[in-house]
């Protein structure tokens, strides 16, 4: 399929009027998805359906909050011998600098989340869902409130899912009576670490939002000590399409181990910043010139954050010095799907495209983003507490041109002592970036260094 024959699916009716309703979203085959999949039954043994997950492994879908991990394969994993209800718990604290796809999905069509919830509720044999919601997101909020309680009065929730289903769609199979489902949305308070899977369930439980030791994951002993499914908004709402559109077909969208759209959120200096959902063989230079229309004014693009402020950045603005001391330059044709930019040692995380052009300062930007994550942390690990807050410090020095010459060493040491250390990937979520910023343009970090300034004339802010 090429890029310019997609046809959004998630963000279809995106910003037209009421088009959140469950009227409007019935005239798009809204709910039929679901119907034919609460048709199926459930293994008596597990109470969950073994087909459904088989299909969604055959589709291929990957999660779309950042981790990009098979859904089909996270659904197996569930504990489905414990004698312990089950629950799902839905991602949509979305923090991560430069994203904001699912708030849109949510605002425009939350009875596609909504669906999608049924959907992975009866498949895995969950009763009680839990819809986690950005605390910053009120409008978002109440039209998902209204969505659901539009939902519940048509039947669709509740004690006895499949007696809304069989009434407001005539066609297919007839959905058995006793399929118990209900949504309960909840909103967080506004931190960060809430986007991480167990940190979001500590504070979903009422505590504070800790991140939690794996193993044991969520899907053995999560919410309340209960096996928990735990899927992003986008995820799941990608799953009506997959049914509706068939498994082989959707499988065909993109390339073969990152199918299906995604929903990219452009940001920075472009002309036409905005959300584009398309399939993931498109290209960065796709991204920034054919739909962002290019930089502003037409300045030269120097850099690209790929998948959210945490991501490693790419260099577009001549070649560099890898760590294995290698003269390399990024390619601008990049695809930007999970395993292209995994292998150019970056990572697509939650499509967060942020453009800069060359009149961006990368010492301000990387200052930027420290600011972020060291007010971000959670302080339960030592070396994300105090590494977050050193190279906070290492950077607002050398910005306010009281650098020296070993501080661009030191960032890189103290960004390679945070990785990989701690309980979540806080730590590395600006670890990452440090490093990539500060190798890949170590020129502009010396120079500030050592001359109290910016090498950048006229430099505007990101």
């Amino acid at each position: 399929m090429l890029i310019k024959d997609f046809k959004p699916v998630l963000l279809n009716g995106a910003y037209q009027k009421d088009a959140w309703s469950l009227e409007n979203y019935l005239k798009k085959s809204g709910y039929r998805a679901a119907k034919k999949v609460l048709a199926m039954p459930r293994d008596p043994a597990t109470n969950n359906v073994p087909a459904m997950i088989d299909l969604v492994k055959k589709a291929g879908l990957r999660g779309r909050g950042g981790a990009g991990f098979p859904t089909g394969m996270k659904w197996s994993f569930v504990d489905y011998k414990a004698k312990k209800p089950r629950y799902l718990a839905v991602n949509c604290d979305e923090s991560e600098p430069g994203t904001c796809k699912d708030r849109v999905v949510v605002t425009y069509n939350p009875h596609m989340v909504l669906e999608g919830i049924l959907i992975a509720c009866h498949t895995c044999g969950v009763e009680d869902a839990f819809l986690y919601i950005r605390g910053e997101y009120v409008v978002e909020f109440e039209h998902l409130v209204k969505a659901l309680a539009e939902a519940y009065k048509a039947g669709i929730f509740g004690r006895n899912a499949g007696a809304g289903l069989n009434k407001l769609i005539a066609e297919g199979d007839k959905v058995p009576d006793g399929i118990k489902v209900n949504v309960t949305p909840h909103r967080g308070a506004g931190a960060y670490i809430c986007g991480e899977e167990t940190g979001l369930l500590s504070s979903l439980e009422g505590d504070r939002g800790y991140p939690k030791v794996k193993p044991p994951f969520p899907a053995v002993q999560g919410a309340w000590g209960s096996p928990t499914v735990v899927n992003n908004t986008q995820t799941l709402a990608s799953l009506p399409g997959i049914f509706t559109q068939g498994v082989e077909e959707w499988a065909k969208i993109g390339p073969p181990k990152s199918p299906g759209a995604m929903i990219y959120c452009l940001s920075g200096h472009v002309k036409k910043p905005g959300l584009y959902e398309h399939p993931m063989n498109i290209t960065m230079k796709e991204i920034i010139y054919d739909f962002g229309g290019g930089t502003l004014d037409d300045i030269p693009l120097k850099a690209v954050i790929p998948g959210g402020s945490s991501m490693p950045v790419l260099k577009f603005s001549g070649p560099y010095t890898n760590r294995q001391g290698k003269e390399v330059t990024d390619d601008i044709n990049i695809q930007m799907d999970f395993d292209t930019l995994m292998a150019n040692n970056t990572l697509l995380g939650s499509a967060a495209v942020i453009a800069m052009h060359e009149r961006t300062c990368m010492v301000g930007a990387c200052y930027n983003l420290a600011r972020f994550y060291h007010h971000e942390s959670c302080g339960q690990c030592t070396p994300c507490r105090e590494g977050t807050g050193w190279i906070d410090k290492i950077l607002q020095r050398i910005w306010h041109g009281k650098g020296r010459p070993e501080d661009v060493e030191l960032l890189l040491s103290v960004s390679y002592q945070m990785s990989g250390t701690t309980i979540c990937l806080l730590a590395d979520s600006l670890a990452m970036p440090v490093g990539a910023f500060v190798t890949k343009f170590i020129d502009e970090f010396k120079y500030f260094c050592e001359h109290g300034k910016s090498m950048v004339k006229d430099a505007v802010p990101l």
